[in-house]
């Protein structure tokens, strides 16, 4: 007769837990990363990584480093960020790459003629996102929603697009279109709104006493406009209607009632740097308050080591509906469509041509 049938028993398949993300951004120190900042990140494997003058010379170096950085954490989709605006903060200047113009310079433009300041905003921004992907670059932290007020710090200015809400909501909309065909994801900056403040967030805590009215009616509204946009980054800015205690970035009741009720961004929130000086304690506090307040990310930019280990330890795992919130961010990019450079660049001169 046959042999018997010889059934193997079931093993069952072994599950390998993948290691969780730190719940922070970090920058780097130099142009190529050294040896403790490789293995600093293997270890912490944080969620992103974002770049600064610091780190950029030509092309080719930036994306090599750009490369390197998501090798050392071991995360090959981790977002990699870039402060490029255009005017004073931009990252990326001549002679390897275009000097974008200030975001106001569109503002200008909406206030003669709408349709060609859209228009010219978002090829701005679709000629930015097609310089940063060919580098590995594919999140910017832009555009800038602030409203400016009379009276308020020029640390806003001129990077604001316009001082109308509708018109910042209506630039802003067409930047994130530009970005969107660059397969460039947007930052919108700084909810629930810096163009108040009268103090520069970078050297001090800039206090706000608009009434909850007068800010739903400005600061909020582009916001708002613009909340299923895929990343926002909070403002350190002490609004005393909202929150006479502590700032937008370490505020629950800010984060819960204003920028996830009021406003309704669904989006991945991130804290603006947490090593400037509107803040105090310890980068290890700073990251906790933050994280407890509802942000889904601690950022931190200056590539300094020891405060980058207490930020980790404060910022803790992503994990929970921030882990969604960030998987959703990484999906909402989609590939960039083609783009002749030479043509989007002689439209755009010729629609930027009455406000030059």
């Amino acid at each position: 007769g046959d042999p018997p049938l010889r059934v193997r028993p079931r093993v069952a398949a072994s599950k390998k837990k993948t290691p969780s993300l730190a719940a922070a951004i970090f920058g780097c120190a130099g142009m190529a990363l050294s040896k403790d900042e490789r293995a600093f990140f293997r270890k912490v494997r944080p969620a992103g990584f974002i770049l600064f003058g610091r780190n950029i010379e030509t092309p080719a170096q930036v994306k090599a480093l750009v490369a390197d950085l998501r090798r050392s954490s071991g995360v090959p989709h981790a977002p990699v960020l870039i402060d490029q605006e255009g005017g004073r903060v931009a990252r990326l200047r001549p002679p390897h790459w275009r000097h974008p113009p200030p975001g106001a310079v569109f503002g200008h433009l909406y206030e003669r003629d709408p349709k060609a300041a859209l228009e010219a905003c978002r090829l701005n921004a679709r000629l930015i996102a097609h310089e940063l992907l060919a580098m590995g670059v594919d999140v910017d932290c832009a555009p800038v929603l602030d409203v400016p007020q009379p009276g308020s710090h020029d640390i806003v200015g001129d990077r604001a697009l316009a001082r109308e809400p509708y018109a910042v909501a209506a630039l802003g909309l067409a930047w994130c279109q530009g970005f969107a065909e660059g397969g460039v994801a947007p930052v919108i900056k700084h909810i629930p709104g810096h163009g108040r403040a009268r103090a520069d967030s970078h050297l001090s805590l800039p206090e706000v006493g608009a009434t909850w009215a007068e800010l739903a009616a400005a600061d909020f509204a582009p916001f708002k406009a613009l909340a299923d946009q895929p990343w926002a980054m909070t403002a350190h800015v002490l609004y005393t209607a909202l929150d006479k205690a502590a700032p937008a970035t370490a505020s629950r009741p800010i984060v819960e009632d204003v920028i996830r009720g009021h406003i309704g961004f669904t989006g991945a929130l991130m804290s603006d740097d947490l090593s400037m000086k509107a803040l105090a304690g310890s980068f290890e506090l700073r990251a906790r308050e933050c994280r407890a307040a509802g942000c889904d990310i601690a950022l931190h930019c200056n590539g300094n080591p020891d405060e980058m280990a207490a930020v980790a330890l404060g910022a803790g795992a992503l994990e929970g509906e921030s882990l969604k919130r960030y998987r959703a961010a990484l999906k909402w990019r989609k590939p960039p469509k083609k783009l002749d450079v030479g043509k989007a660049l002689a439209r755009l001169a010729t629609l930027l041509a009455p406000v030059a």
